[in-house]
């Protein structure tokens, strides 16, 4: 009667798996195309094999959320995090504003210029920088010497 409990350990796993989970798109086999499944070489495991897979994912989650906007691109700040002003320096030499300009942070953001507002600014190296947050989730940009702000969105 040594087998008993080896054989109920196995009886009892692949029940575990289908009471821990009613959805089938939770196996592999429900996540995976055929094709993929296959050139993964799942389908040369046993039943058992299979549903012990099944158990350690199942209980061995990872989750990576990347939030990008509707274009695909990153998304920095949710909604659900409050945004706050950032100070730094700019990288470089800063010769004005041009419409078009692609400003790289001593921290290490890049912050691109989307407004077609060009204050007048003097040249300087490595000049102090403000990012304010502004109205309906837009950035503002302050640079020392410059005699306002402009518009920018953060890139990286």
């Amino acid at each position: 009667m040594r087998l008993a409990p080896v054989f109920l350990a196995l009886f009892a796993l692949p029940l575990a798996v289908l009471a821990g989970s009613t959805d089938p798109s939770a196996s592999l086999r429900g996540r995976m195309s055929p094709a993929d499944f296959h050139a993964a070489g799942l389908d040369k495991l046993s039943a058992d094999e299979l549903a012990h897979l099944d158990a350690w994912l199942a209980a061995h989650p990872t989750t990576r959320t990347k939030v990008v906007d509707a274009s695909g691109q990153p998304v920095f700040y949710t909604d659900k995090q409050k945004r706050t002003a950032i100070e730094a320096h700019l990288v470089g030499r800063f010769d004005g504003w041009n419409g078009r300009n692609l400003m790289t942070l001593d921290n290490g953001q890049q912050w691109k210029q989307v407004g077609s507002d060009q204050p007048a600014c003097g040249s300087a190296d490595a000049p102090a920088v403000k990012v304010k947050p502004s109205l309906f989730g837009g950035w503002l940009m302050y640079v020392d010497g410059c005699n306002g702000s402009v518009h920018v969105e953060r890139v990286k």
